[in-house]
């Protein structure tokens, strides 16, 4: 499995969510990693990104309530996301942004905002 995303779940307006995504090492290393989304009916949209240094970026519609991260040591990148919103209700994956070391999106991780 080359990528791994996990953490989602139900919850409700205001909580939190820590999302988890394992990425094979010859697709992390080196590569700038992003979190996208996909809401029901919507096209996929970057959430957020981050770069092997960890200079990052946030759509304007989560900057200041998500947040980004890697551990360079683990293959893994996170997305600590707090007050959540119903809007931030889709499935949520993880992929390099460079098209040409992705091989799919996997099933992602769905994550529910709701009362």
């Amino acid at each position: 499995v080359q990528l791994q995303a996990s953490g989602g779940g139900l919850v409700q307006p205001g909580g939190s969510l820590r999302l988890s995504c394992s990425v094979a090492e010859r697709i992390f290393v080196g590569s700038v990693m992003g979190w996208y989304r996909q809401a029901s009916g919507e096209q996929r949209e970057l959430v957020a990104s981050i770069t092997s240094a960890g200079s990052t970026f946030y759509a304007d519609s989560v900057k200041g309530r998500f947040t980004i991260s890697r551990d360079n040591t683990k293959n893994t990148v996170y997305l600590q996301m707090n007050a959540l919103k119903p809007e931030d209700t889709a499935v949520y994956y993880c992929n390099p942004l460079n098209p040409s070391l992705r091989s799919g999106w996997g099933q992602g991780t769905q994550v529910t905002v709701s009362s």
